[in-house]
Protein backbone atom coordinates (compact mmCIF):
# COMPACT_ATOMS: atom_id res chain seq x y z
CA UNK A 1 0.00 0.00 0.00
CA UNK A 2 2.12 2.69 1.19
CA UNK A 3 5.49 3.03 -0.71
CA UNK A 4 9.03 2.54 0.92
CA UNK A 5 11.00 4.60 1.52
CA UNK A 6 13.55 3.54 -0.52
CA UNK A 7 10.70 3.38 -3.10
CA UNK A 8 10.36 7.07 -2.31
CA UNK A 9 14.20 8.12 -2.59
CA UNK A 10 13.92 6.30 -6.48
CA UNK A 11 10.74 8.42 -7.05
CA UNK A 12 12.99 11.57 -6.06
CA UNK A 13 15.97 10.30 -8.44
CA UNK A 14 13.45 9.47 -11.21
CA UNK A 15 11.78 12.93 -11.28
CA UNK A 16 15.12 14.62 -11.31
CA UNK A 17 16.31 12.72 -13.98
CA UNK A 18 12.67 13.54 -15.41
CA UNK A 19 13.63 17.14 -15.23
CA UNK A 20 17.13 16.78 -16.72
CA UNK A 21 16.85 14.97 -20.01
CA UNK A 22 13.62 17.17 -20.67
CA UNK A 23 11.38 16.69 -18.70
CA UNK A 24 9.54 20.89 -19.22
CA UNK A 25 13.24 22.22 -19.22
CA UNK A 26 11.85 25.26 -20.87
CA UNK A 27 8.91 24.57 -20.87
CA UNK A 28 6.75 24.70 -17.17
CA UNK A 29 7.33 22.15 -15.26
CA UNK A 30 5.28 20.15 -12.77
CA UNK A 31 3.24 22.38 -10.09
CA UNK A 32 3.97 25.84 -12.57
CA UNK A 33 7.27 26.24 -11.98
CA UNK A 34 9.54 27.23 -15.15
CA UNK A 35 12.26 25.41 -15.41
CA UNK A 36 15.56 26.85 -16.51
CA UNK A 37 16.02 27.39 -20.13
CA UNK A 38 19.24 25.05 -20.80
CA UNK A 39 22.19 25.33 -18.83
CA UNK A 40 23.93 23.03 -17.47
CA UNK A 41 25.88 21.84 -14.54
CA UNK A 42 28.28 19.38 -13.64
CA UNK A 43 28.58 19.71 -10.18
CA UNK A 44 24.69 19.21 -10.23
CA UNK A 45 24.74 16.54 -11.95
CA UNK A 46 28.01 14.71 -9.89
CA UNK A 47 25.40 15.76 -6.68
CA UNK A 48 21.97 14.82 -7.83
CA UNK A 49 23.44 11.41 -9.56
CA UNK A 50 24.41 10.25 -5.61
CA UNK A 51 28.33 10.84 -6.04
CA UNK A 52 28.59 13.54 -3.62
CA UNK A 53 26.65 15.66 -0.87
CA UNK A 54 24.15 18.17 -1.98
CA UNK A 55 26.26 21.78 -2.56
CA UNK A 56 25.34 23.16 0.70
CA UNK A 57 25.13 27.38 -0.51
CA UNK A 58 24.75 30.22 1.39
CA UNK A 59 22.70 32.27 -0.91
CA UNK A 60 21.40 34.25 1.92
CA UNK A 61 24.63 35.88 3.00
CA UNK A 62 25.05 38.07 -0.35
CA UNK A 63 23.73 41.36 -0.79
CA UNK A 64 22.31 42.44 -4.44
CA UNK A 65 25.39 45.14 -4.01
CA UNK A 66 28.08 42.75 -3.74
CA UNK A 67 26.70 40.79 -7.21
CA UNK A 68 26.29 44.41 -8.96
CA UNK A 69 30.17 45.56 -7.61
CA UNK A 70 31.63 41.60 -8.45
CA UNK A 71 30.08 41.91 -12.51
CA UNK A 72 29.48 37.82 -12.74
CA UNK A 73 27.03 36.23 -14.60
CA UNK A 74 24.51 37.24 -11.96
CA UNK A 75 22.76 40.57 -11.16
CA UNK A 76 20.46 41.86 -8.18
CA UNK A 77 17.29 39.96 -10.16
CA UNK A 78 19.22 36.73 -10.36
CA UNK A 79 19.76 37.11 -6.97
CA UNK A 80 16.29 37.67 -5.80
CA UNK A 81 14.67 34.92 -8.20
CA UNK A 82 17.27 32.53 -6.54
CA UNK A 83 16.12 33.20 -3.15
CA UNK A 84 12.26 32.91 -3.71
CA UNK A 85 13.18 29.13 -5.58
CA UNK A 86 15.17 28.35 -2.33
CA UNK A 87 12.10 29.63 -0.18
CA UNK A 88 9.42 27.83 -2.34
CA UNK A 89 11.98 24.23 -2.39
CA UNK A 90 11.80 24.68 1.49
CA UNK A 91 8.01 24.97 1.20
CA UNK A 92 7.56 22.01 -0.67
CA UNK A 93 10.11 19.87 1.32
CA UNK A 94 8.24 20.77 4.16
CA UNK A 95 5.04 19.47 2.80
CA UNK A 96 6.31 16.43 1.69
CA UNK A 97 7.83 15.63 5.16
CA UNK A 98 4.32 16.38 6.17
CA UNK A 99 3.21 13.59 3.52
CA UNK A 100 5.63 10.91 4.23
CA UNK A 101 4.36 11.07 8.06
CA UNK A 102 0.61 10.99 6.93
CA UNK A 103 1.44 8.04 4.50
CA UNK A 104 3.79 5.88 7.64
CA UNK A 105 0.09 6.69 9.79
CA UNK A 106 -1.51 4.81 6.63
CA UNK A 107 0.52 2.20 6.35
CA UNK A 108 0.45 1.80 10.24
CA UNK A 109 -3.12 1.66 10.40
CA UNK A 110 -3.91 -0.79 7.61
CA UNK A 111 -0.95 -2.84 9.18
CA UNK A 112 -3.10 -3.10 12.56
CA UNK A 113 -6.21 -4.07 10.91
CA UNK A 114 -4.46 -6.58 8.67
CA UNK A 115 -3.38 -8.18 12.14
CA UNK A 116 -6.57 -7.85 13.49
CA UNK A 117 -8.66 -9.18 10.52
CA UNK A 118 -9.47 -11.90 8.39
CA UNK A 119 -8.24 -11.59 5.16
CA UNK A 120 -11.38 -11.97 3.88
CA UNK A 121 -13.13 -10.15 6.27
CA UNK A 122 -10.96 -6.94 5.49
CA UNK A 123 -12.93 -5.50 2.48
CA UNK A 124 -16.29 -4.93 4.15
CA UNK A 125 -14.13 -3.26 6.94
CA UNK A 126 -14.68 0.86 6.55
CA UNK A 127 -11.98 1.87 8.36
CA UNK A 128 -9.85 -0.05 5.94
CA UNK A 129 -11.37 1.15 2.96
CA UNK A 130 -11.19 4.78 4.51
CA UNK A 131 -7.04 4.32 4.82
CA UNK A 132 -6.91 2.68 1.22
CA UNK A 133 -8.53 6.02 -0.23
CA UNK A 134 -6.37 8.29 2.22
CA UNK A 135 -3.29 6.78 1.43
CA UNK A 136 -4.09 6.69 -2.44
CA UNK A 137 -4.68 10.60 -2.30
CA UNK A 138 -1.72 11.07 0.19
CA UNK A 139 0.48 9.41 -3.13
CA UNK A 140 -0.50 11.28 -5.72
CA UNK A 141 0.15 14.40 -3.85
CA UNK A 142 3.92 13.14 -3.27
CA UNK A 143 3.97 12.19 -7.15
CA UNK A 144 3.46 16.29 -7.84
CA UNK A 145 5.37 17.48 -5.15
CA UNK A 146 8.18 15.26 -5.89
CA UNK A 147 8.39 16.36 -9.35
CA UNK A 148 8.04 19.81 -8.01
CA UNK A 149 10.57 19.14 -5.56
CA UNK A 150 12.72 18.06 -9.10
CA UNK A 151 12.04 21.05 -11.02
CA UNK A 152 12.70 23.61 -7.93
CA UNK A 153 16.03 21.88 -6.63
CA UNK A 154 17.51 22.08 -10.67
CA UNK A 155 16.37 25.69 -11.35
CA UNK A 156 17.82 26.79 -7.63
CA UNK A 157 21.21 24.88 -8.44
CA UNK A 158 21.72 25.71 -11.94
CA UNK A 159 22.03 29.51 -10.88
CA UNK A 160 22.58 29.24 -7.26
CA UNK A 161 26.07 27.74 -8.45
CA UNK A 162 26.90 30.84 -10.32
CA UNK A 163 27.01 33.11 -7.85
CA UNK A 164 30.20 34.47 -6.41
CA UNK A 165 31.72 34.64 -3.06
CA UNK A 166 31.11 37.65 -0.76
CA UNK A 167 33.57 39.84 -0.66
CA UNK A 168 35.93 41.42 1.64
CA UNK A 169 35.15 45.11 3.12
CA UNK A 170 38.15 46.42 1.88
CA UNK A 171 38.65 45.22 -1.87
CA UNK A 172 38.68 47.99 -3.86
CA UNK A 173 35.31 48.21 -6.20
CA UNK A 174 35.75 48.47 -9.95
CA UNK A 175 37.99 46.73 -13.01
CA UNK A 176 41.62 45.86 -12.88
CA UNK A 177 42.46 49.75 -13.28
CA UNK A 178 41.63 50.08 -10.00
CA UNK A 179 43.95 47.44 -7.75
CA UNK A 180 45.27 49.14 -4.98
CA UNK A 181 49.50 49.26 -4.73
CA UNK A 182 50.06 47.94 -1.43
CA UNK A 183 53.68 47.68 -1.24
CA UNK A 184 56.94 48.16 -3.98
CA UNK A 185 59.62 46.03 -3.22
CA UNK A 186 63.28 46.38 -4.80
CA UNK A 187 64.57 48.97 -7.27
CA UNK A 188 64.24 48.56 -11.28
CA UNK A 189 67.05 47.15 -13.03
CA UNK A 190 69.23 50.04 -14.75
CA UNK A 191 70.83 48.98 -18.11
CA UNK A 192 73.01 51.51 -20.18
CA UNK A 193 72.39 49.83 -23.43
CA UNK A 194 68.41 48.92 -24.48
CA UNK A 195 67.18 45.54 -22.70
CA UNK A 196 66.16 42.93 -25.01
CA UNK A 197 62.74 41.24 -24.67
CA UNK A 198 63.17 37.15 -23.09
CA UNK A 199 62.29 36.11 -26.48
CA UNK A 200 65.18 37.17 -28.41
CA UNK A 201 67.13 36.39 -25.58
CA UNK A 202 66.33 32.66 -25.03
CA UNK A 203 66.63 32.24 -29.02
CA UNK A 204 70.33 33.45 -29.29
CA UNK A 205 71.14 31.54 -25.95
CA UNK A 206 69.52 28.67 -27.37
CA UNK A 207 67.38 28.08 -24.75
CA UNK A 208 63.85 28.60 -25.76
CA UNK A 209 62.66 27.70 -28.99
CA UNK A 210 58.81 28.94 -30.35
CA UNK A 211 59.78 29.60 -34.02
CA UNK A 212 58.28 26.78 -36.63
CA UNK A 213 56.40 24.62 -34.31
CA UNK A 214 52.71 25.56 -35.38
CA UNK A 215 53.28 22.11 -37.40
CA UNK A 216 54.73 20.53 -34.47
CA UNK A 217 52.40 21.62 -31.14
CA UNK A 218 50.03 24.74 -32.14
CA UNK A 219 50.84 28.00 -31.69
CA UNK A 220 51.79 29.67 -28.25
CA UNK A 221 53.77 26.43 -27.19
CA UNK A 222 57.13 26.76 -26.63
CA UNK A 223 60.68 24.60 -26.19
CA UNK A 224 63.15 24.52 -23.37
CA UNK A 225 66.61 23.26 -23.65
CA UNK A 226 69.59 23.09 -22.28
CA UNK A 227 69.79 26.20 -19.69
CA UNK A 228 66.31 26.63 -20.04
CA UNK A 229 65.23 23.53 -19.04
CA UNK A 230 68.04 23.45 -16.04
CA UNK A 231 66.09 26.68 -14.92
CA UNK A 232 62.94 25.52 -15.15
CA UNK A 233 64.16 22.44 -12.55
CA UNK A 234 65.98 25.28 -10.76
CA UNK A 235 63.07 27.48 -9.85
CA UNK A 236 60.92 24.49 -8.88
CA UNK A 237 63.83 22.79 -7.07
CA UNK A 238 64.40 25.99 -5.11
CA UNK A 239 60.62 26.93 -4.32
CA UNK A 240 60.38 23.14 -2.73
CA UNK A 241 63.71 23.45 -1.04
CA UNK A 242 62.11 26.66 0.90
CA UNK A 243 58.16 25.57 1.27
CA UNK A 244 58.69 21.85 2.72
CA UNK A 245 60.64 23.08 5.97
CA UNK A 246 57.72 25.33 6.90
CA UNK A 247 55.35 22.45 6.75
CA UNK A 248 53.64 21.74 3.83
CA UNK A 249 52.69 18.61 2.51
CA UNK A 250 54.04 17.88 -1.11
CA UNK A 251 51.38 16.52 -3.47
CA UNK A 252 50.91 14.95 -7.11
CA UNK A 253 47.93 15.48 -8.63
CA UNK A 254 46.04 14.38 -11.80
CA UNK A 255 46.23 16.62 -15.04
CA UNK A 256 42.75 15.08 -15.63
CA UNK A 257 40.07 15.83 -13.45
CA UNK A 258 36.01 15.73 -13.69
CA UNK A 259 33.92 18.75 -14.59
CA UNK A 260 32.19 19.38 -11.01
CA UNK A 261 35.65 19.63 -9.21
CA UNK A 262 36.21 22.68 -11.58
CA UNK A 263 32.81 23.72 -10.75
CA UNK A 264 33.61 23.06 -6.96
CA UNK A 265 36.29 25.67 -7.45
CA UNK A 266 34.68 28.05 -9.03
CA UNK A 267 35.75 27.72 -12.37
CA UNK A 268 33.06 28.52 -15.07
CA UNK A 269 33.39 25.43 -17.90
CA UNK A 270 30.11 26.67 -20.36
CA UNK A 271 31.69 30.09 -20.71
CA UNK A 272 32.17 31.02 -24.35
CA UNK A 273 34.90 30.40 -25.38
CA UNK A 274 35.72 28.02 -22.57
CA UNK A 275 39.00 28.38 -20.73
CA UNK A 276 39.59 24.82 -19.85
CA UNK A 277 41.06 22.08 -22.12
CA UNK A 278 37.87 19.31 -22.50
CA UNK A 279 38.73 15.78 -23.56
CA UNK A 280 37.04 14.15 -26.29
CA UNK A 281 33.70 13.29 -24.58
CA UNK A 282 32.85 10.87 -27.47
CA UNK A 283 35.44 8.48 -25.68
CA UNK A 284 36.20 10.21 -22.35
CA UNK A 285 32.76 11.58 -20.58
CA UNK A 286 33.49 14.31 -18.31
CA UNK A 287 37.35 14.70 -18.50
CA UNK A 288 39.64 18.21 -18.45
CA UNK A 289 43.18 19.30 -17.74
CA UNK A 290 43.10 21.30 -15.62
CA UNK A 291 44.85 24.73 -15.58
CA UNK A 292 46.15 24.98 -11.80
CA UNK A 293 46.72 22.25 -9.40
CA UNK A 294 44.44 23.88 -6.81
CA UNK A 295 41.80 22.17 -8.55
CA UNK A 296 43.48 18.78 -8.03
CA UNK A 297 44.10 19.72 -4.41
CA UNK A 298 40.56 20.86 -4.03
CA UNK A 299 39.60 17.36 -5.55
CA UNK A 300 42.05 15.88 -2.86
CA UNK A 301 39.85 17.02 -0.26
CA UNK A 302 36.84 16.71 -1.80
CA UNK A 303 33.83 15.09 0.42
CA UNK A 304 36.49 14.11 3.05
CA UNK A 305 36.78 15.68 6.39
CA UNK A 306 39.95 16.68 8.99
CA UNK A 307 40.34 17.26 12.36
CA UNK A 308 40.85 20.46 13.88
CA UNK A 309 44.21 19.66 15.71
CA UNK A 310 46.03 18.86 12.47
CA UNK A 311 44.82 22.60 10.90
CA UNK A 312 45.93 24.72 9.29
CA UNK A 313 46.98 22.20 6.06
CA UNK A 314 49.45 23.69 3.76
CA UNK A 315 49.92 21.91 0.73
CA UNK A 316 52.62 22.37 -2.00
CA UNK A 317 52.40 20.76 -5.48
CA UNK A 318 54.38 21.04 -9.12
CA UNK A 319 52.31 20.35 -11.67
CA UNK A 320 51.66 21.01 -15.86
CA UNK A 321 48.81 23.97 -16.14
CA UNK A 322 46.84 23.60 -19.74
CA UNK A 323 45.19 27.05 -20.36
CA UNK A 324 43.24 27.93 -23.53
CA UNK A 325 44.29 30.95 -23.23
CA UNK A 326 41.12 32.38 -25.30
CA UNK A 327 42.08 35.83 -25.93
CA UNK A 328 44.44 34.85 -28.67
CA UNK A 329 44.95 38.82 -29.70
CA UNK A 330 47.20 39.04 -26.94
CA UNK A 331 50.79 38.85 -26.79
CA UNK A 332 50.77 35.76 -29.14
CA UNK A 333 54.91 35.56 -28.80
CA UNK A 334 56.96 34.26 -26.28
CA UNK A 335 55.79 33.07 -22.75
CA UNK A 336 53.55 35.42 -21.27
CA UNK A 337 50.14 33.65 -22.30
CA UNK A 338 51.19 30.08 -23.25
CA UNK A 339 48.56 26.79 -23.25
CA UNK A 340 50.97 24.97 -21.08
CA UNK A 341 53.56 25.52 -18.50
CA UNK A 342 54.73 24.52 -14.78
CA UNK A 343 53.22 26.12 -11.83
CA UNK A 344 54.34 25.31 -8.00
CA UNK A 345 50.82 25.64 -5.82
CA UNK A 346 50.51 26.75 -2.19
CA UNK A 347 46.91 25.68 -0.84
CA UNK A 348 45.68 25.47 2.49
CA UNK A 349 43.06 24.25 4.30
CA UNK A 350 41.88 25.86 7.68
CA UNK A 351 39.85 25.96 10.38
CA UNK A 352 36.94 28.50 10.88
CA UNK A 353 36.65 28.59 14.66
CA UNK A 354 37.88 32.32 15.04
CA UNK A 355 36.90 33.60 11.14
CA UNK A 356 40.47 34.71 10.82
CA UNK A 357 42.08 31.72 10.12
CA UNK A 358 41.98 32.07 5.93
CA UNK A 359 42.63 35.46 5.83
CA UNK A 360 45.89 34.90 8.41
CA UNK A 361 46.74 31.82 6.14
CA UNK A 362 46.49 34.33 3.16
CA UNK A 363 48.80 36.62 4.36
CA UNK A 364 51.58 34.02 4.89
CA UNK A 365 51.26 32.62 1.64
CA UNK A 366 51.65 36.43 0.50
CA UNK A 367 54.55 36.65 2.72
CA UNK A 368 56.21 33.23 1.03
CA UNK A 369 55.57 34.83 -2.25
CA UNK A 370 57.42 38.01 -1.71
CA UNK A 371 60.59 35.94 0.24
CA UNK A 372 60.59 34.29 -2.99
CA UNK A 373 60.77 36.49 -5.42
CA UNK A 374 62.85 39.08 -3.27
CA UNK A 375 65.45 35.93 -2.71
CA UNK A 376 65.01 36.09 -6.66
CA UNK A 377 66.39 39.24 -6.87
CA UNK A 378 62.91 41.06 -8.44
CA UNK A 379 61.65 44.10 -8.26
CA UNK A 380 57.96 43.81 -7.90
CA UNK A 381 54.33 45.10 -6.47
CA UNK A 382 51.97 43.60 -4.15
CA UNK A 383 48.05 44.58 -5.60
CA UNK A 384 45.08 44.36 -3.35
CA UNK A 385 42.75 43.28 -6.41
CA UNK A 386 39.36 44.77 -7.15
CA UNK A 387 36.03 43.12 -7.16
CA UNK A 388 35.54 42.93 -10.78
CA UNK A 389 38.75 40.58 -10.56
CA UNK A 390 37.62 38.34 -8.01
CA UNK A 391 36.10 35.88 -10.14
CA UNK A 392 33.62 33.76 -8.33
CA UNK A 393 35.60 32.41 -5.66
CA UNK A 394 37.84 34.87 -4.03
CA UNK A 395 36.33 36.37 -0.90
CA UNK A 396 40.08 38.97 -1.27
CA UNK A 397 43.08 38.26 -3.73
CA UNK A 398 46.33 39.59 -4.05
CA UNK A 399 48.56 39.63 -7.26
CA UNK A 400 52.01 40.49 -7.49
CA UNK A 401 53.14 42.05 -10.39
CA UNK A 402 57.39 41.92 -11.30
CA UNK A 403 58.77 44.34 -13.30
CA UNK A 404 59.97 42.86 -17.26
CA UNK A 405 62.28 45.60 -18.81
CA UNK A 406 61.65 43.94 -22.36
CA UNK A 407 58.22 44.16 -22.24
CA UNK A 408 58.47 47.36 -20.60
CA UNK A 409 56.39 47.15 -17.89
CA UNK A 410 54.99 44.93 -14.65
CA UNK A 411 53.41 41.94 -15.46
CA UNK A 412 51.73 39.34 -12.97
CA UNK A 413 53.52 36.30 -11.41
CA UNK A 414 51.09 35.13 -8.66
CA UNK A 415 48.34 35.71 -7.32
CA UNK A 416 47.12 34.57 -3.64
CA UNK A 417 43.14 33.90 -2.76
CA UNK A 418 41.27 33.69 0.52
CA UNK A 419 38.67 31.45 -0.77
CA UNK A 420 36.91 31.04 2.59
CA UNK A 421 33.86 28.30 2.33
CA UNK A 422 32.99 29.04 -1.12
CA UNK A 423 35.11 25.59 -2.38
CA UNK A 424 33.97 23.67 0.64
CA UNK A 425 30.39 24.14 0.41
CA UNK A 426 30.34 23.14 -3.21
CA UNK A 427 32.80 20.33 -2.94
CA UNK A 428 32.00 18.98 0.62
CA UNK A 429 35.06 20.01 2.54
CA UNK A 430 34.82 19.56 5.95
CA UNK A 431 36.95 19.73 10.09
CA UNK A 432 35.69 18.07 12.85
CA UNK A 433 35.59 20.95 15.18
CA UNK A 434 36.60 20.80 19.12
CA UNK A 435 32.60 19.50 19.89
CA UNK A 436 33.29 16.89 17.19
CA UNK A 437 30.79 18.44 14.97
CA UNK A 438 31.43 18.42 11.02
CA UNK A 439 31.97 22.26 9.61
CA UNK A 440 32.90 23.96 6.18
CA UNK A 441 36.39 24.22 6.16
CA UNK A 442 37.84 27.62 4.49
CA UNK A 443 40.36 27.38 1.71
CA UNK A 444 43.25 29.32 0.48
CA UNK A 445 45.32 29.02 -2.61
CA UNK A 446 48.54 30.99 -4.11
CA UNK A 447 50.82 30.77 -7.07
CA UNK A 448 54.90 29.67 -5.43
CA UNK A 449 56.20 29.78 -8.84
CA UNK A 450 54.83 30.05 -12.29
CA UNK A 451 57.67 29.21 -14.50
CA UNK A 452 57.07 30.79 -17.32
CA UNK A 453 56.46 34.16 -16.37
CA UNK A 454 59.31 33.67 -13.54
CA UNK A 455 61.77 33.19 -16.66
CA UNK A 456 60.71 36.49 -18.21
CA UNK A 457 61.30 38.81 -15.44
CA UNK A 458 64.81 36.98 -14.74
CA UNK A 459 66.09 36.84 -18.10
CA UNK A 460 65.01 40.42 -18.90
CA UNK A 461 66.18 41.89 -15.70
CA UNK A 462 69.42 39.91 -15.15
CA UNK A 463 70.67 40.64 -19.17
CA UNK A 464 74.36 41.81 -20.01
CA UNK A 465 75.27 43.91 -23.11
CA UNK A 466 76.99 40.91 -25.08
CA UNK A 467 73.51 39.03 -24.49
CA UNK A 468 74.70 36.68 -21.77
CA UNK A 469 72.20 36.76 -18.49
CA UNK A 470 73.59 36.36 -15.04
CA UNK A 471 72.14 33.41 -12.80
CA UNK A 472 70.57 34.63 -9.76
CA UNK A 473 72.44 33.19 -6.35
CA UNK A 474 70.00 31.39 -5.02
CA UNK A 475 69.45 29.41 -8.46
CA UNK A 476 72.97 28.62 -8.99
CA UNK A 477 73.08 25.22 -7.05
CA UNK A 478 70.97 24.22 -9.17
CA UNK A 479 71.65 24.85 -12.57
CA UNK A 480 75.71 24.78 -12.69
CA UNK A 481 76.52 28.11 -13.31
CA UNK A 482 76.70 32.00 -12.75
CA UNK A 483 76.12 33.11 -15.89
CA UNK A 484 74.22 31.62 -19.16
CA UNK A 485 76.48 32.54 -22.54
CA UNK A 486 75.66 31.93 -25.84
CA UNK A 487 76.76 28.78 -27.63
CA UNK A 488 79.29 28.63 -30.61
CA UNK A 489 76.61 27.76 -32.92
CA UNK A 490 73.12 26.96 -32.32
CA UNK A 491 72.45 23.32 -31.87
CA UNK A 492 69.63 23.02 -34.91
CA UNK A 493 69.39 24.13 -38.53
CA UNK A 494 66.07 24.27 -40.42
CA UNK A 495 65.42 22.65 -43.29
CA UNK A 496 61.75 22.54 -43.70
CA UNK A 497 59.39 23.93 -46.32
CA UNK A 498 59.11 27.23 -44.92
CA UNK A 499 62.36 29.19 -45.72
CA UNK A 500 63.79 31.07 -48.74
CA UNK A 501 64.54 28.97 -51.79
CA UNK A 502 62.59 26.06 -50.38
CA UNK A 503 63.20 22.95 -48.95
CA UNK A 504 65.74 20.59 -48.88
CA UNK A 505 64.56 19.29 -52.81
CA UNK A 506 64.57 23.03 -53.54
CA UNK A 507 60.55 23.05 -54.48
CA UNK A 508 59.01 26.91 -54.30
CA UNK A 509 58.57 28.14 -50.82
CA UNK A 510 54.94 27.12 -49.52
CA UNK A 511 52.37 27.18 -46.28
CA UNK A 512 53.58 25.77 -43.22
CA UNK A 513 55.24 25.82 -40.07
CA UNK A 514 55.08 29.91 -38.39
CA UNK A 515 55.24 32.21 -41.60
CA UNK A 516 54.69 35.23 -39.05
CA UNK A 517 57.97 36.35 -37.31
CA UNK A 518 57.64 37.57 -33.57
CA UNK A 519 57.79 41.09 -32.74
CA UNK A 520 60.96 42.99 -31.94
CA UNK A 521 61.46 43.95 -28.33
CA UNK A 522 60.22 47.49 -27.06
CA UNK A 523 62.67 50.16 -28.46
CA UNK A 524 64.80 47.86 -31.26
Amino acid sequence: MAAPRVLLAAARRAAAAAAATGGGRGRRAAGGVAAPPGGRSRLYEHAREGLSARPRLDVEALSGRELERRRGPLREGDLRDILQTWARLREVRAAIARLEAQRDDVARGVRELVASHAKDALQTVPEYAALRARGRQVRLQLQALLAEEAALDERFYLKALQLPNRTHPEAPVGDESQARVMEVVGEKPVFDFQPRGHLELGEALDIIRQRRLSHVSGHRSYYLCGAGALLQHALVSFVLAKLLPKGFLPMTVPDLLRGAVFEGCGMQLNASPSPVYAIDPARFEDLCLAGTSEVGIAGYFMDHAVQLQDMPIRVVCSSTCYRAETDTGREPWGLYRVHQFTKVEMFGVTAAESGTESEELLAEFVALQKEIFSELGLHYRVLDMPTQELGLPAYRKFDIEAWMPGRGKYGEISSASNCTDYQSRRLNIMYSDGAGRLRHAHTVNGTACAVARMLIALLECNQQPDGSVRVPPALQPFVGRAVLTRPPAPLLSYIGPNQPGGGPRGGPRTGGGDAEEPPPSPGR
